[in-house]
């Protein structure tokens, strides 16, 4: 039962994160492919979006890896002695509730890259960008898979 709750609570947050980043990516989509050229035309507004686009990506990555992720193993009773992070990861990946440890951190990895800044650097701004967003994609559908898997040990 206790599982349960912090399942969904985790749960809540992560769907909140993931309906505002689907916002930001939808008014963001007809800037994409972006190029260093077309950073530079953004209207403020459009950077705004770009910031919220970046903000909720890190949160929603970061709120499943520490707290979605680990209430899927508490839930399915997976648990057992898994310390190390990149441990939970393969026991999620063997159970079916991702498909791929490697992939969950590539997704970190691009959250870490978004904590370095480069303001005066538009080709590294463009790619991490323009990286990001194809991972955004991912993240959410690696989202529904979780939620999917998680269904059937919900009480």
């Amino acid at each position: 039962m206790k599982a349960d709750i912090a399942y969904k609570g985790a749960l809540d947050i992560c769907n909140t994160h993931a309906e505002r980043l689907n916002w930001a990516m939808a008014e963001l989509k007809p800037h994409f492919l972006l190029t260093p050229a077309k950073l530079a035309q953004l209207t403020p507004l459009e950077l705004a979006i770009f910031d919220q686009f970046i903000v909720r990506f890190s949160k929603l990555q970061d709120a499943m890896g520490a707290k979605l992720l680990p209430a899927v193993l508490d839930l399915t009773q997976e648990q057992g002695e898994l310390s190390a992070f990149i441990d939970k990861l393969n026991r999620l990946e063997k159970i079916g509730a991702i498909e791929s440890a490697n992939e969950w951190l590539q997704l970190r990895e691009m959250r870490n890259q978004f904590a370095h800044d480069y303001p005066e650097d538009s080709d590294i701004q463009a790619s991490l960008l323009n990286k990001a967003f194809g991972l955004s994609e991912r993240m959410l559908v690696i989202l529904k898979g979780v939620s999917d898997f998680a269904e059937r040990y919900q009480q």
